[in-house]
């Protein structure tokens, strides 16, 4: 592990700031540089959720299974995630520190389980990112055909739609690799220009859906033809698109290192960023579902947002929005794959992946780790080529990334139950500015204990392997399981290493939780 006093006698002229020295208490050095803001530490949140990223995504395939039902699966998510996010707020500000959910879980629990958590989560963002780059494919074709470099149907179901989201996809990630290993500076002004460009389009887009409703909000109570199981099967599988958008959240916390202030910047920035996201969302879902030019017509369930905008708003304001839709994609693609990075360096850091030493270097001119930013494009890209063998990879890329996320997630607010209910875990001291830390205070336990079993339902609900869903054309067996298999083996091959390498060589002595 690079501990302070390993450290302590390298060269290094950049003047020391006040935040720098949160670090020393947990024993690290500050090497990534600090020069985030509050907006900006918002945008890093914001711009992982993405709403307009992610529900042009997800829109289609929630309507499909779900009907019009499927909006209330979107308060529901929403809620259940805020308890998550004020757990993640109490400990944002407590450990401020890269690697969230990794040095959570460690110093909640132990060592051992906290690496898992690690682990799940760093190749759930990995997933993440994949599926994120796979979204151009529900807007570019839309925007312009010639953006369809593979065949001529545009549907990401369809076999020249998947393949052409693949192609499309890896040109992104080139892109957003290489911004990843410039600075955090360009790569902080990209985010924050993009997040506010993705704002101000989401408030449009609500506004114009608004105002060219077709039918009222009643109609929200209805469920679609393809409805499965009725009302609950409809919410059930009608939540993925929200759950796929509501993640995230965490990667304010993600950048402490790299914030101003983090102990009351991060806590904070957690929770504006979810819920302001969740609201625009929402809305977002609403308008499309009221502006739609018909329930009937099977576009809806195929084209999703896309179809709405170019056909209620005309051709010439929908593809303006459209084109931010784009830069909405490209920045949270860019967002995912930094937070990701952060988490492979905090993990290597400590000595607890392969080639940690490469992994954990800083460029001392750009504050980036760039060996762990290109790891997670090339991986990710290679995820993309899935797409090549069958369209249901799509949808399976998409799920299982959720399930990874929400996973790790429980894996940080299980251990942190069990402590409070020891009364071993209190939220004392001040931040920076000397107020209070952020604290649930005697609402942490029945908060806590929802949010926990919300994470566990929805894990199990996600990874339920619905053949109508994972391989609705029949004769994929392994798409249908593809998420539960691709969770085996992720704690499979990590369980493997950990055995055979981290236990021996490089176990590391995290600290834990001050009572």
């Amino acid at each position: 592990m690079t501990t302070l006093d390993d450290r302590s006698l390298e060269p290094d002229d950049r003047p020391v700031e006040p935040d720098d020295r949160s670090l020393e208490e947990f024993g690290y050095r500050q090497e990534l540089h600090r020069s985030l803001g509050r907006y900006a530490s918002f945008a890093a949140g914001f711009s992982f959720i993405s709403v307009l990223t992610t529900v042009f995504q997800f829109f289609a395939f929630g309507y499909a299974f779900g009907g019009p039902v499927f909006f209330w699966a979107w308060p529901a998510v929403l809620a259940g995630q805020l308890l998550v996010a004020a757990c993640f707020a109490e400990l944002a500000g407590r450990y401020p520190i890269s690697g969230a959910i990794y040095q959570w879980s460690s110093r909640l629990s132990n060592p051992s389980f906290g690496w898992f958590a690690g682990w799940i989560m760093v190749i759930g963002q990995i997933v993440v990112v994949a599926a994120a780059a796979l979204a151009l494919q529900m807007v570019l074709p839309a925007l312009w055909s010639g953006f369809q470099l593979i065949g001529t149907d545009a549907a990401p179901t369809s076999a020249d739609g998947a393949a052409n989201a693949a192609v499309l996809g890896v040109v992104l990630l080139v892109l957003t690799t290489l911004v990843n290993v410039l600075d955090n500076r360009v790569m902080s002004v990209i985010n924050r220009v993009g997040v506010t460009a993705e704002i101000i389009g989401a408030v449009l887009i609500v506004v114009l859906l608004l105002t060219h409703s077709k039918r009222s909000p009643g109609i929200t109570f209805h469920t679609g033809t393809a409805a499965e199981g009725g009302l609950l099967g409809a919410l059930l599988v009608g939540s993925f698109t929200a759950a796929y958008v509501m993640i995230g959240f965490d990667s304010a916390g993600e950048m402490s290192e790299e914030t101003h202030h983090p102990r009351r910047t991060a806590p904070r920035t957690i929770l504006t960023a979810l819920s302001a996201a969740g609201a625009l969302g929402g809305l977002v879902v609403l308008g499309g579902l009221l502006a739609a030019p018909s329930l009937t017509d099977g576009h809806l369930g195929v084209d999703g947002l896309s179809y709405v905008l170019t056909s209620s708003l005309g051709d010439g304001v929908g593809r303006v929005l459209l084109a931010d839709v784009v830069v909405a994609i490209a920045v949270a693609t860019l967002a995912i794959q930094t937070a990701a990075s952060r988490m492979l360096f905090s993990m290597a850091r400590d000595g607890q992946l392969p080639f940690a030493r490469t992994l954990a270097r800083v460029n001392p001119r750009t504050g980036m780790p760039s060996a762990p930013a290109v790891v997670v494009g090339v991986l990710a890209a290679l995820l993309l080529l899935l797409n090549f063998a069958s369209p249901d990879a799509f949808l399976a890329i998409g799920t299982t990334c959720i399930v990874m996320l929400y996973l790790a997630y429980a894996m940080v607010t299980g251990p942190m139950l069990v402590r409070r209910l020891r009364g071993e875990f209190r939220v004392e001291g001040t931040d920076e500015t000397g107020a209070p830390l952020f604290s649930l205070g005697r609402w942490g336990v029945p908060v806590n204990a929802v949010a926990l079993l919300y994470g566990l339902v929805m894990t199990v609900n996600l990874a339920w392997p619905r053949g109508a869903v994972y391989d609705p054309a029949g004769g994929h067996w392994y798409f249908r399981w593809f998420t539960v298999l691709f969770l085996i083996a992720t704690v499979v091959v990590g369980g493997v290493w950990r055995l055979t390498r981290a236990e021996s060589r490089d176990a590391v002595a995290v600290p834990e939780a001050v009572a």
